[in-house]
């Protein structure tokens, strides 16, 4: 009861002074605000939803619930608690020391109820004792940064209410690095276009993993996006601990002697001695934990790559045909729920991932690791020796259709490649069309067990759609993500936001900007004998119409114009631009410079004038 009561009274102070609060308490998602907050609450809130799933009890004030009426106590404590804790993220977006004090002492006292909750009762029924005490350790984490960061902005005043969006130099050095010359690397490009294997095997693994560039911000709600999922992974994976270790442990305690002869009922004779086999198996269950553990972590790494891609108008990386960058009504819909989606997405694919890699390391293990360590009962190669003919003749017609591919039916001449011994090509397909018939059968089933893994493997991505090019508007998760970033990139273009930025700062200069008006338009105002004003006014010049031809020339908003949405379909095949897919790899480092740059005049003035307008 005391929760509630805590809560009513916190509740009641935070709507009067929120009501007479002097800006918008309902803007925390602005890129103005306090991002810290927005994430710690947005997670503390995920964490009691994950926390309310398998409580008994899903409203504080209730206790011994019915069975009949708990989900619907469990819809009512879906909108009660988001509500109490609003106050915690409003009062971030006052920036008052009115409100840096309110937002401390709301924070303290939630957390010192659920300190005090867990301290007095940490054991609960609900599947394992503790796990109450362990699904909380997010919330108790979110709030004490909460009982940290508000003091901390209370002690800054002024310096912590400023506005960070237009009068940031994010903007600013964004486009000084997009129109920044880049040094030509001599080696790089008379390397070879075939990449090495380490090269390779690199670059995958750089892939999988985020490497924090210069000039790079990642948005308010991708942030907390990121932090979500991973309070995700940590539910899941306690869930998924707590249900399947324990069962581990009762199944290694009940091995004892009399396993072996349920072994021998499956033809399995690890060894003559029964306590070895214990052992054995004993040791192979402690090594199937530890794998399991392994597996409940997930990669998503992406999104700055398509974000990016984007800003310099790459529309074609993210959609299957052509699409304008503005606000849409689904668009807004899935900028709503893109959160949402995403915990929802990773921790279903996650609980999906470990059953389905459970199950294939049980019969990795079983099948092919303890017969092969003990050289005994091979079964899987009992089988597969049984069919050595047939798996011998499969191999021997797949190796000559490539020998002869090769070096018989293939001829080079004067540096092309041509068809050659045409008759014996169709002798030798008439031949091996049987042959081919069951290849084709081991490749279907190949291929589906491919793209089963594949998909159960990028599951929990909502940055990659699961079926084809075609028909990924059918993938929900990735509709979801592509049109949030179209309303992402639309608001928050950094090209776009350092032009409103300039544009403020002229409006606000009273005379200055008038007299920048003036110049632009071609009046000449400047009294002759004032030298420096009129190189610092001629360069102001320069600065804005660099600036202004950039945005002009800026891929991301071609697709509005007449002469884009005009051009003839047949001129991009497989949502992919013919001409930029004819150039080659080596030319995609001059090209992204290119396209990002929107067309700019050469690149040395452009970057005086970016640093001029900067100044």
């Amino acid at each position: 009861m005391l929760p509630f009561i805590c809560g009513c009274l916190l509740g009641l102070i935070s709507g009067l002074f929120l009501l007479c609060a002097p800006t918008s308490p309902v803007n925390f998602l602005d890129q103005t605000q306090h991002k810290a907050l927005a994430v710690a609450v947005f997670g503390l809130v995920f964490s009691k939803l994950s926390v309310l799933v398998l409580a008994p009890d899903p409203l504080p004030f209730s206790k011994d619930t019915p069975q009949e009426i708990k989900e619907y106590m469990k819809i009512i404590a879906i909108f009660y608690w988001p509500t109490l804790y609003y106050p915690l993220l409003a009062c971030g977006t006052l920036h008052t020391k009115l409100g840096y004090v309110l937002g401390s002492l709301f924070s303290w006292t939630h957390f010192a109820v659920l300190v005090w909750q867990k301290i007095d009762c940490p054991k609960t029924p609900e599947l394992y004792k503790y796990y109450s005490l362990l699904a909380s350790l997010p919330q108790i984490g979110c709030l004490g940064f909460l009982c940290i960061k508000y003091p901390l902005l209370f002690l800054k005043g002024a310096k912590a209410n400023g506005s960070e969006d237009l009068d940031s130099s994010y903007y600013t050095d964004y486009v000084k690095l997009i129109l920044k010359k880049k040094k030509s690397n001599i080696s790089t490009s008379i390397r070879s276009d075939k990449p090495k294997l380490l090269e390779t095997i690199t670059d995958t693994v750089k892939s999988y993993i985020y490497t924090p560039e210069k000039v790079f911000r990642f948005p308010l709600k991708l942030a907390i996006s990121a932090f979500v999922s991973s309070i995700a992974v940590y539910q899941v994976a306690l869930l998924l601990v707590i249900l399947v270790i324990p069962t581990l442990h009762i199944v290694r305690a009940g091995i004892d002697d009399k396993f072996p002869f349920l072994l021998e009922g499956f033809g399995i004779v690890l060894s003559e001695d029964r306590t070895e086999v214990v052992q054995i198996v004993i040791h192979y269950t402690w090594c199937l934990e530890v794998c399991y553990l392994f597996i409940l972590f997930l990669h998503v790494s992406t999104f700055r790559g398509n974000l990016q891609g984007l800003y310099r108008g790459d529309i074609y990386n993210v959609y299957n045909c052509r699409k304008s960058i503005r606000p849409s009504q689904t668009g807004l819909v899935c900028w709503m729920g893109f959160i949402g989606y995403q915990a929802a997405v990773i921790s279903l694919g996650m609980v999906l991932q470990t059953l389905v890699f459970f199950i294939c390391f049980v019969w990795l293990v079983f099948l092919i690791i303890i017969p092969v360590l003990y050289g005994q009962n091979l079964i899987l190669f009992q089988v597969a020796a049984k069919a050595w003919p047939v798996w011998l003749t499969l191999i021997l017609a797949i190796t000559l259709q490539h020998v002869t591919a090769r070096f018989v039916f293939i001829k080079k001449d004067a540096g092309t490649r041509d068809l050659n011994n045409r008759g014996s090509l169709f002798l030798l397909t008439y031949l091996l069309f049987l042959i081919n018939t069951v290849v084709g059968l081991i490749a279907a089933i190949w291929r589906m067990v491919i793209t089963a893994l594949y998909n159960i493997i990028h599951l929990g991505r909502m940055d990659i759609s699961l079926l084809n090019r075609a028909a990924e508007t059918y993938d929900p998760a990735y509709c979801y993500y592509a049109h949030y970033l179209k309303v992402e990139v639309s608001q928050s273009h950094p090209v776009m936001k350092a032009f409103c930025g300039l544009a403020l700062q002229a409006a606000s200069a009273g005379g200055a900007g008038q007299k920048m008006q003036d110049a632009e338009e071609g009046i000449q105002l400047v009294n002759q004998e004032k030298r420096q004003d009129k190189v610092i006014n001629s360069r102001r010049v320069q600065a804005r119409w660099q600036l202004l031809y950039t945005l002009v020339n800026n891929p991301s908003l071609l697709g509005s114009r007449k002469h884009y949405q005009l051009q003839p379909s047949d001129s991009f095949v497989n949502g992919t631009n013919r001409s930029a897919a004819a150039g080659s790899k080596k030319d995609a480092s001059s090209k992204h410079t290119a396209a990002e740059a929107g067309s700019a005049t050469p690149t040395a003035a452009a970057t005086d004038a970016a640093a001029t307008a900067a100044t």
